[in-house]
């Protein structure tokens, strides 16, 4: 199954096969170098015990050599074997949807149309079909962000919800079906943004869920500080850094943050710059190599939970 958070619209991807720790050392340095708007980078492991495999997705015609030179520092020669291929838009559609199974988080089930005979009596279903637009719910930091949800759940029922970086609005929709209340949901991406109100309307919540276009809380709709008791993002570390000071603005005096995208090397710079705001972490997931983090403000606050898969 393929991993990563992808671009809109996609046009090439870049594929090498290496170790460990070289996938995950170009993951890091692709991930910081390039806008993550534009490109995005996934490694994982092709068979247990075996070698990885990094895909690099770019949204236009990228600089082979540049980058070439970019991964020599971390593989030497071996960056000349990897291979550049252009992507059409329908061979990604199909790509995201072969081998996907249902995904759940307690009574949330996230599936796609082929998987309905899947759903219990009493699940809160979510369809989702992968379009241009990342997110299938099947990617780990989507799967923490919901079992996060879940276990807040427990402790609390929110309020106001934000989703910044909604991709096909998984986590905007799972709030509005759990809560029955409208939630507020953004995109950077006009075309994420019009997948997700057509996937909201699919799910039968299209008045529930209000969407915008824009970067971050750029928008009326989302620039309301103090007003939201819980804030997802699941975006990329770089993003989550910057956003620290306005997220942190727009969520109540006791609101929640779900952060994920977060590679495990990521986690220690997002906590300092959230930190920075009064944030401390709760509770962590750790799933498939990606992290999920909950946010509170506070001062004093015991060891967090970390759970993994």
């Amino acid at each position: 199954m393929l991993e990563g958070l992808h671009p809109n619209r996609p046009t090439h991807v870049f594929r090498i096969t290496t170790d460990e720790r070289s996938a995950r050392a170009m993951t890091d340095l692709i991930g910081e170098i390039f806008d993550p708007a534009e490109t995005a980078v996934a490694a994982f492991e092709t068979e247990e015990d075996g070698p990885w495999l990094l895909e690099a997705y770019f949204a236009r015609d990228p600089d082979e050599a540049a980058i070439r030179d970019l991964l020599r520092p971390v593989v030497g020669e071996e960056a000349d074997k990897g291979i550049f291929l252009p992507l059409e838009q329908k061979d990604w559609v199909k790509a995201s949807l072969e081998g996907l199974k249902p995904v759940r988080a307690g009574r949330i089930l996230v599936h796609g149309s082929h998987d309905r005979d899947e759903r219990r009596s009493n699940d809160i279903a979510i369809e989702i079909e992968a379009g241009l637009a990342f997110g299938t719910g099947h990617h780990g930091t989507t799967l923490g962000c919901l079992l996060a949800f879940v276990d807040e759940l427990k402790m609390r029922k929110p309020r106001h919800v934000l989703d910044v970086g909604t991709g096909t609005g998984i986590l905007a929709f799972a709030a509005a079906k759990v809560l029955k209340q409208p939630v507020v949901a953004g995109d950077i991406d006009p075309e994420a943004v019009r997948v997700a109100r057509e996937n909201a309307r699919l799910n039968g919540i299209g008045p529930w869920v209000k969407l915008y276009t824009g970067p971050g809380i750029r928008h009326e709709m989302a620039d309301r500080p103090g007003y939201f008791d819980l804030v997802f993002a699941n975006i990329l570390a770089k993003p989550l850094r910057m956003l620290a000071p306005s997220l942190a603005s727009v969520a109540s005096r006791d609101g929640t943050l779900i952060l994920s995208g977060l590679l495990a090397h990521d986690v220690a710079g997002v906590l300092s710059a959230y930190a920075l705001q009064g944030f401390f972490l709760e509770r962590r997931y750790d799933l498939e190599g990606w992290a999920a983090l909950v946010l509170k403000r506070g001062g004093a606050h015991p060891l967090p939970r970390s759970l993994s898969s």
